[in-house]
């Protein structure tokens, strides 16, 4: 159970880290100021994160307009749900 609640806790956490990174390059991008590396924002996401990156880009409107990042981040959060049921199935149930 422990294990559990540590997971859940860092999902929590790497999420509210891929929305507000997503919060923060779109007011960079609005401030023409330098700019978060788009590997970092998928980086974010691939750790775990996808979910809170997702929708921060549609809450913020960034990132909305380029075809890596709309098909990327369903795929990146496509996957890992996958493999948590993989997982799951596995070790679980």
């Amino acid at each position: 159970m422990i294990v559990t609640g540590i997971v859940v806790g860092y999902l929590v956490v790497v999420n509210i880290a891929g929305f507000a990174l997503m919060r923060a390059d779109k007011r960079r991008a609005v401030r023409h100021k330098w700019r978060i590396r788009e590997s970092r924002l998928f980086l974010c996401a691939a750790i775990g994160g996808s979910l809170g990156s997702w929708a921060g880009m549609y809450v913020f409107r960034h990132k909305t307009k380029h075809l890596r990042f709309v098909l990327g981040m369903p795929v990146i959060l496509a996957l890992q749900i996958a493999a948590a049921v993989l997982i799951i199935r596995q070790f679980v149930l």
